[in-house]
């Protein structure tokens, strides 16, 4: 079964992807913050991670440069889903190493395809 890391500081949003990616069939694993969430993934690697960017303790830019830069989280897939919708976070974000960004409020449809999209690789 796939498993997704979801990690943001919104327990509201948490739960609302959560119900989304287990409708799909999806096992869901979650974390406040980077820092929790570093824990999770050295525990059992997940097949994707889906981040917030900002976050007390670490934030999602580190996260997702901590992943890219190890070499045995490298190749999980992350992506960012965040309020920041300038045009340079999106750049920042993918400059750090993710594969998808994806602003909140976001349709469910979207993040769903992106997901797939991105688990396929």
């Amino acid at each position: 079964m796939t498993k997704v890391l979801i990690v943001d500081d919104s327990q509201t949003l948490r739960q609302m992807l959560s119900d989304l990616l287990q409708g799909s069939g999806m096992q869901v694993v979650e974390a406040i913050n980077g820092v929790e969430a570093k824990g999770k993934i050295l525990d059992q690697l997940p097949d994707l991670v889906i981040t917030d960017l900002i976050m007390p303790e670490m934030n999602g830019y580190e996260l997702c440069r901590w992943i890219k830069n190890d070499p045995a989280t490298k190749t999980i897939p992350v992506m960012i889903c965040s309020t920041k919708s300038e045009e340079f976070d999106r750049y920042w974000g993918m400059k750090q190493g993710a594969d998808a960004y994806i602003t909140k409020p976001f349709h469910p449809t979207e993040l769903l395809k992106t997901v797939k999209r991105l688990l396929r690789r």
